[in-house]
């Protein structure tokens, strides 16, 4: 395994950070600590989950990641040896089963900690982050962003930040993360730490692959020069890069097949820049699954890859990606499908 650290912190990370969305949905309790052992053992450290999650979620299984990963914990007395992070959930219309009402205030932070800590069987998290912004913006699945005039919101970034502190103060969590954010929401985020002497944005989680680089444009500047790397999700585009899908070996409960809502990894435009990746994989002799993983790992702007996995088999495979490195040529053929095709699921 390699590590880096997160943020300006002197905290050790995994390169490959394990995903858990699937808990609790997906995998049942026995495969999600199977996996969580299996991750541990190859030297894995960093675990990211989330309120919201299982994935899709919804009024009989939201908590259940957390849940699984706790009763994990309590069995094994392990928390010393990993990174833990979390996830508030933000405004969304229909997940208001969550907490109601779903805003970044101190009131509801709070619950939402609470919760989550008493859900994961621990007395604090090492990253805490905004799932989503509260503001109308871009965002994944949403390129570019729009003003309206009408958009009620306001700005209560120092009102997180403040919270934040609290938190750090009270031993809740020990660093702060966001998600799902834009190149102005994270310099907004650096500023205002910076002038009022607040916790630091130390990560910023949002989707990369070969399928949406858009992290690259604006970001990825941010995530070096500022020590606020990125925590890469959905490198698999949701498994459309495991070629599965092209070699017809998916199944009735693969990802895409399950939840037909991720409409953007089946457009045409998808389908045929994931053929073209996978001509390229199978010349260098690579499956589709580790260059796309491999990929994303050795970008400079990435603190840790975020993997998920509904079986052992890929779980294995995804973590073996660690060891494999991309040459000049297997990179230069990638721009040239990316040039022709760039960012095909936003």
């Amino acid at each position: 395994m390699q590590y880096t650290t997160l943020g300006n912190t002197d905290l050790k990370v995994s390169k490959i950070c394990l995903g858990t969305m699937t808990f609790g949905e997906q995998n049942t309790e026995a495969e999600g600590h199977e996996q969580l052992d299996y991750a541990l053992d190859q030297g894995i450290n960093f675990i990211d989950t989330a309120e919201l999650y299982a994935v899709p979620s919804n009024e009989n299984n939201q908590g259940n990641t957390e849940r699984i990963i706790g009763t994990w914990i309590n069995a094994r007395k392990n928390r010393d040896k990993f990174v833990l992070a979390t996830k508030i959930t933000g405004p969304s219309s229909g997940l208001k089963y969550i907490r109601n009402p779903l805003a970044f205030n101190r009131e509801q932070i709070n619950i939402a900690i609470d919760q989550s800590l008493q859900r994961l069987q621990t007395d604090y998290v090492d990253l805490y982050q905004l799932h989503w912004p509260e503001r109308r913006t871009n965002f994944f699945g949403k390129r570019g962003f729009k003003y309206s005039a009408s958009d009620p919101w306001e700005d209560n970034f120092l009102s997180i930040l403040e919270v934040m502190q609290e938190l750090v103060d009270a031993g809740k969590i020990r660093h702060f993360g966001i998600s799902n954010e834009t190149p102005w929401g994270i310099m907004h985020f650096l500023q205002l730490a910076q002038k009022h002497n607040l916790p630091r944005v130390m990560s910023i989680q949002n989707p990369y692959s070969l399928l949406n680089r858009l992290f690259e444009v604006g970001s990825a500047e941010i995530a070096v020069r500022e020590q606020v790397g990125l925590l890469a999700y959905s490198p698999m585009a949701f498994g459309r890069l495991s070629g599965k899908y092209i070699k017809g070996t998916d199944e009735p409960g693969s990802r895409l097949n399950k939840f037909a809502v991720m409409s953007r990894y089946n457009k045409e435009t998808s389908l045929s820049a994931t053929e073209a990746y996978l001509k390229i994989a199978e010349e260098n002799g690579l499956s589709l699954a580790q260059m796309s993983l491999a990929f994303v790992t050795q970008q400079a702007f990435v603190t840790s890859n975020i993997i998920g996995a509904t079986s052992m088999a890929q779980l294995k495979e995804n973590i073996d990606s660690i060891n494999v490195t991309l040459s000049k040529d297997v990179l230069k053929a990638i721009e040239e499908v990316h040039e022709l095709t760039p960012n095909p699921a936003p």
